[in-house]
């Protein structure tokens, strides 16, 4: 039998000592599978099967000997052992187990947690979990063959655009995150996120600036970004100038100040939104209040759903709130006139300007969300957006009968009006093809004319169709334009990309891991996003 094949429990009791044997029922707990490799001498003392190292064995604990073999000859028994099918269990089951740690954020002491082991002891018995070290080392493994994949594929494109964010962790630590938007030659709209840098200087522009070149260069795709989407903090816009990249302001932090000045800019709607942000942290604080809500619905026979609070920094959270207390307004009534609370609920009036306001919001948050889409094309959407949240402004003005709804329809026209006309014009889109057709022979020239007259005579594709397609289908027709469109649409509308990233930061750094280094950190993010 191979020093390295497990022995049954009754050949180590032949094994060892008669005096020895009387431990034994002192010891009701199952036998570690370490055991395999260790021989007891004393009641204190075991000996290494491979090496004959002589280990101390107190308070029944195997940790010890654990450690030996992890440290000592866990490899060295991988390296010498011939593959099997067994090991290319072992193999698939260790990237699936780094898999979800990657995808779901769970810390890499999970393969040390007693419930894990539990689970995966329980799933299957003959698969022994990789160390905390060998899982990181598979990570680092997993990263450099992801991040040689990810810089394939964006060399190869066209053109790109990128976001930047930043971000501050719970231990008051600053990141700066950089993704990259692009189209494949599969024409599909891709993103893949560069990484995130531990940001701990000043947060000026020429810092900014410094670090988001570094990264382009890295990435080597510095000669071919055709635009920075950033907030509309100064910093960034000034770090963006030093580059001299084409810049966008997010539309969807330009849509959070629109709505949020507008609404700032009426007392009944600040106490409405105050009210209801009381009643909907009761309700998700108090276990009675939760109960009595969903049984409350239950009875009217509506669906249990529950309130919805609100982040500050986002107007659409706000919305959200708002819309569902008023669709939960009777179910919340009779839930807290039966609950002891000092809780002073909406008023009729206060329902019916927040009904009005509600509706003078709804296409907001709608051009919100269709303009961060992330997988279609959203750059494109923005001009005709703002004209078409114009249009909702005045078809909605006559459905409004509260004086703070007619003043937060007012102030809202009167910022998107603005926002529009400031909006960057898409004269820069003829500016590039004039300076192509520049290059070019006369004739080339002639060609390029005549392409554009075919193109504008062609009728409208509609809004349901990708406009990726279309031109997919068409980069023989028009190859000057095909061009200018793999450069320009795949500039998102909003740095929405890059927030999501912090998003997924914020569940990797948590209260139980806020000490992550910052390099494991960014190799988690990459991961997680680009896998």
């Amino acid at each position: 039998m191979s020093r390295r094949e497990k022995i049954t429990i009754s050949k180590i009791k032949q094994d060892i000592p008669l005096y020895i044997k009387k431990m034994e029922p002192e010891r009701k707990r199952k036998v570690s599978a370490v055991w395999d490799h260790f021989d007891l001498l004393t009641a204190n003392k075991v000996k290494c099967r491979i090496c004959s190292a002589e280990l101390s064995f107190t308070n029944k604990s195997t940790s010890s000997m654990l450690r030996h073999y992890r440290v000592k000859h866990e490899n060295e028994e991988e390296a010498n052992t011939p593959r099997t099918n067994t090991e290319s269990r072992k193999i698939a089951l260790d990237q699936a187990v780094l898999n979800f740690i990657i995808k779901d954020c769970q810390p890499l002491s999970i393969v040390e947690s007693e419930g894990f082991r539990g689970l995966i002891q329980a799933l299957d018995p003959s698969y022994v979990l990789p160390t905390r070290k060998t899982v990181k080392e598979m990570m680092a493994k997993k990263h450099a063959e992801e991040l040689e994949r990810v810089k394939r594929e964006v060399q190869q494109a066209v053109a790109v655009s990128i976001t930047a964010d930043m971000w501050t962790s719970l231990n008051m630590e600053a990141y700066l995150a950089l993704t990259c938007h692009y189209i494949n030659d599969n024409m599909q709209l891709c993103t893949s996120v560069l990484g995130v840098k531990h940001f701990p200087q000043s947060h000026t522009a020429d810092n900014l600036a410094q670090v988001k070149r570094g990264m382009m260069n890295d990435w080597a795709i510095t000669n071919k970004v055709r635009c920075l989407v950033t907030d509309a903090a100064p910093n960034m816009i000034a770090a963006t100038r030093t580059l001299q990249i084409r810049h966008s302001i997010c539309i969807a932090h330009k849509l959070n100040l629109i709505v949020k000045k507008s609404c700032d800019q009426i007392p009944e709607l600040s106490s409405i939104r105050h009210k209801s942000w009381q009643i909907v942290s009761f309700f998700r604080s108090s276990t009675t209040a939760k109960e009595k809500l969903a049984q409350v619905q239950q009875q009217m026979g509506r669906p249990t759903l529950k309130l919805v609070t609100e982040v500050p920094t986002r107007w659409n959270s706000t919305y959200q709130m708002l819309s569902r207390l008023h669709d939960e307004k009777e179910a919340v009534w009779v839930s807290l006139a039966s609950l002891q609370t000092d809780l002073t609920p909406l008023t009729a009036d206060e329902f019916n300007i927040l009904r009005e306001a509600l509706l003078v919001l709804a296409p907001f948050h709608q051009a919100t969300v269709e303009l961060s889409e992330e997988r279609r094309v959203s750059g494109s959407k923005v001009i005709p957006m703002m004209k078409m949240l114009n249009c909702a402004l005045e078809r909605n003005s006559l459905h409004l009968h509260t004086q703070a709804a007619t003043h937060l329809h007012d102030q809202l026209r009167r910022r998107v009006t603005d926002t529009a006309s400031n909006l960057e014009s898409l004269n820069h889109l003829w500016q590039q093809l004039d300076q192509e057709v520049g290059r070019q022979t006369t004739n080339a020239t002639a060609d390029s004319i005549i392409e554009v007259q075919r193109y504008l005579a062609e009728g409208n594709i509609s809004r349901q169709e990708d406009p990726l397609t279309y031109w997919g289908n068409r980069k023989t027709s028009y190859p000057h334009l095909f061009h200018l469109a793999l450069q320009f649409l795949c500039t998102p509308a909003s740095s929405v990309p890059c927030e999501r990233v912090f998003s997924k930061a914020g569940e990797i750094v948590s209260k139980k891991r806020n000490r992550l280094n910052a390099n494991t950190l960014d190799k988690l993010i990459f991961l997680n996003k680009n896998l």
